[in-house]
Formats: C-alpha cells, sequence, structure tokens
C-alpha cells in the first residue's frame, strides 16, 4: 500500500497539468488531478490525452490503468493527499497584464477544503504567475479560505514549470534544473523530498530561492528566448537584403560562440504559443507598473508581429498583386507536434493575406480542428498536402512538419497555377528547390 507521504494533487489538468500528472504516475507517485471541465475529466478517465502531445497518450492509458492517475471535477479529492500543486490558467487581460482570477479561485476552492484538514499540507504553485503572486495573493486567499496560516499548518511554494510543447514529456522527465521558491525550509524540503522521489539518482540541480525569485526565474526564460527568435528573424530580415548570404550559415557560426548557443537561432515567421507572448506582455505590464520600462521586451514584441508582414510581402513580391489568388498555408499550429494555434505566427498571415485580397486554403495534421474552433469558414481547408495545392498560385510553409519537409519540388509544381514557394520555416534546399519560384526567410538571392 502506498504511502500517503506519495500522494500529490493538481488543480487544473490543462497542457502543464496533466503532463505533470502524466510523469508523477510513471514514476510511481499516486495523483490525483482535478478539473472543472466534466468532459476533459471524463476523457482522462478514459485514457485519452484532449490535446496532442508525443507520449501523452501512452503515460496517460498506463497512468489511469494502474490506477495510479485518478481524475476527478471535485477538489475535495486534495484533502486525501498531502501536496496540492496549483496547474490553472494565468491568461493575458485586454492590457497584456496577467488574468489571476483562476488562480484566485482554485486557490480559495483549496483553502476551503483544507479548513477541517489535519496535519501539514503543502501547496505549491506551478501557474506562471508574476512576482508577488505566491506570497501575496496565493497566500492571501489561502489563508482566508483555510482558516490556516502559512508556515504551521500549511506550506507554500513557488515551482515554475520549463515544458516545451512537442517534447513536455521528455522535459518533465529530464529537466535541466527544479526551481523552488519558499519562505520556509519546510515547504522546500518536502518539495525537494517528493523530487528526490521523482529522480532519484539523477536529480537535477536544484535552486532554492524566494517565491518572488522563482516567479521572475520563469519570466526572465521566456523573455531571453523571445528576444534570441526576434533577434535571429531580425538578422534574417538583414540577410535576405545582401546577395550570396544565407542566415543558415551566420546562425552556425554565432552558435557555436559558447556565449551565445545555438538553440533558438532559427529565423522563422515568428514565435508563438501559449508562453512567449502572453509572459512578455505580464512581464511589461508587470515592469512598467512599478515604474520600469523595458524597452528590450516591447522591441521582441514587435520585432514578432511585424515579421508575419514580412512573410506576406514574400509572397507579394513572388505574385505581383495577392488579390483574387489562391494562397495555400501549409501549417497552422504554431510548431510541429502539437495542435496547438495560440499565437500561432499562421494565423497572423492568414489575417494578412486575406487583408489583401487572398484566396486562403490551409493544411496541417493535427490542428485544423482549432482552427475551425477559430476562423470558421473565413479560409478553405484541405485533407492533404497535395490536394490542397491544388491550382494554388503561392504556398507558404508556416509549420516544420516532418511530412512537409519530405516534399520534393515535383510534389509542388504539377498542382500549382504557378510554382511560388516562401518558405518561413527554410525546411527546403534551396538548390533543389531552385528551379522553383523560390523564397526562404533570410536567404539572399543569388548574383
Amino acid at each position: 500500500m502506498k504511502s500517503r507521504s506519495e500522494a500529490v494533487s493538481i488543480v487544473g489538468m490543462g497542457y502543464v497539468g496533466l503532463c505533470t500528472a502524466a510523469t508523477f504516475a510513471s514514476r510511481g507517485i499516486r495523483t490525483v488531478g482535478v478539473d472543472i471541465d466534466e468532459a476533459r475529466v471524463e476523457q482522462i478517465r478514459k485514457g485519452k490525452a484532449p490535446l496532442h502531445e508525443p507520449q501523452l497518450d501512452t503515460l496517460l492509458k498506463h497512468a489511469v490503468k494502474s490506477k495510479l492517475l485518478e481524475a476527478t471535477s471535485d477538489i475535495s479529492s486534495a484533502n486525501d493527499t498531502d501536496m496540492t500543486f496549483l496547474t490553472v490558467g494565468t491568461p493575458s487581460q485586454q492590457d497584456g497584464s496577467i488574468d489571476l482570477s483562476y488562480i484566485k479561485n482554485a486557490t480559495e476552492d483549496l483553502g476551503n477544503v483544507l479548513r477541517g484538514k489535519r496535519g501539514y499540507h503543502l501547496v505549491v504553485v506551478k501557474s506562471t504567475v508574476v512576482p508577488g503572486t505566491t506570497n501575496g495573493t496565493v497566500k492571501r486567499f489561502l489563508e482566508q479560505s483555510s482558516g490556516k496560516n502559512v508556515g504551521s499548518a500549511l506550506g507554500l511554494c513557488a515551482n515554475p514549470e520549463f515544458l516545451k510543447e512537442g517534447t513536455a514529456i521528455n522535459d518533465a522527465l529530464h529537466p535541466d534544473k527544479i526551481v523552488i521558491g519558499s519562505n520556509d525550509m519546510k515547504s522546500a524540503n518536502r518539495l525537494t523530498r517528493l523530487y528526490r522521489k521523482f529522480y532519484g539518482p539523477k536529480l537535477p540541480p536544484v535552486i532554492l530561492t524566494s517565491p518572488e525569485a522563482a516567479e521572475l526565474v520563469k519570466y526572465a526564460s521566456n523573455a531571453f528566448l523571445a528576444t534570441k527568435v526576434s533577434f535571429i528573424n531580425t538578422v534574417a530580415n538583414i540577410a535576405q537584403q545582401i546577395p550570396n548570404v544565407d542566415v543558415g550559415t551566420i546562425a552556425e557560426a554565432i552558435g557555436l560562440d559558447p556565449r551565445i548557443g545555438s538553440l533558438f537561432l532559427k529565423a522563422g515567421p515568428g514565435y508563438g504559443g501559449s508562453c512567449f507572448h502572453k509572459d512578455l506582455q505580464a512581464l511589461i505590464n508587470y515592469s512598467q507598473n512599478n515604474g520600469y520600462d523595458p524597452t528590450l521586451f516591447r522591441a521582441t514584441e514587435e520585432t514578432n508581429e511585424q515579421q508575419a508582414n514580412k512573410v506576406v510581402d514574400m509572397a507579394e513580391t513572388l505574385l505581383g498583386s495577392l488579390s483574387n489568388k489562391k494562397v495555400v498555408v501549409l501549417g497552422l499550429a504554431f510548431k510541429k507536434d502539437t495542435d496547438d494555434i495560440r499565437e500561432a505566427s499562421s494565423l497572423r498571415v492568414i489575417s494578412q493575406l486575406k487583408k489583401k485580397g487572398a484566396h486562403v486554403i490551409a493544411f496541417d495534421p493535427m490542428a485544423i480542428a482549432n482552427t475551425k474552433k477559430q476562423l470558421a469558414d473565413q479560409i478553405s481547408y484541405a485533407d492533404d498536402p497535395h490536394s490542397v495545392l491544388k491550382g494554388a498560385d503561392c504556398a507558404i510553409i508556416m509549420t516544420e512538419w516532418d511530412e512537409f519537409r519530405k516534399l520534393k519540388p515535383k510534389d509542388f509544381q504539377p498542382y500549382m497555377k504557378t510554382p511560388n514557394i516562401v518558405d518561413a520555416r527554410r525546411i527546403y534546399d534551396p538548390k533543389e528547390f531552385s528551379r522553383l519560384n523560390y523564397v526562404a526567410i533570410g536567404l539572399g538571392a543569388s548574383r
């Protein structure tokens, strides 16, 4: 029989919560996943992931079958565990500031449950929140609703996640660090003990700090990576103006410098997903409210927003005019191996194409259903990469799916009205595609 110290509850079965729950259960830790969405809970109970993430389905099926993972909409189940992770969403408000309503509600509900519990309970904030949230909003609502004090009957930690969509399971099983922010060693030690059980002898470096510092680590990490993306896209746009220059060579060379590194130096149509834009906006708003204007981060966001225009400009250069032209968008997800279209650069490109009068038809192996929920019939959709190209005036590569990488010039030329290719993801060999009207971000024309 499992000891109570091995039981954790996770409130919020979204992307982070579900991946965290599945990996905890995979290492023998009894886990209770809580979510207010009954349909989502029922799907998890059947061992089916309500989102696409490589390896998640397999882990989930095994976790549910072995009864190490239980899904419920009843938060009172947290009472039977020793530790609760808060993984609810923290979306942006209209002004870019963080919306803490889900955190407040989850904390209050959890506190009400813990009011009658005997013994110590640790609450861990894994949601991305601005500095001061754990010690401010969460602590206040937790103490008010539970009638208990943090530091004695309750423990409280900030423990940000660093999962990347498409590789989240591997990231959870093999992280480069664990950051724990707490006000007392009892809380920190309890959480460290859980991770020591989870990772065994392969425990990664554990950074113990204040909750505020832990919260800022998450924002600093995403802000730096986003800035790196906007940096290389800026260099790519310069390189594109210079004959016989390929930004790929520039990125390879500077990436060998250990001070720079090669990761996130792939020029493209701009970053997307649930984190970078949301977190940068929250950090900018937070900083401005505290008296400092982070000009660099505003420039990072502005550069990213403009990169979609650059992609459309390249299509317009090939076609002359986009009005009444059939433009194919290959890829809707913000990156491969996910069905997530949140803040995807494809949506910005599609918006610009529509404004210029183009008829847009798209294909994506995973993200069409989510796109239809957002765009409905504003664009057309195809069932495969070949049918989508029939009669097209231009094709724009927006997601680096492997099945797009495998396409050759012969897969474009016979189907398209005119073989104009805008490679916004730089997945093709320019020499191989030279017989088509091929352009790529950061690729200067040959003399």
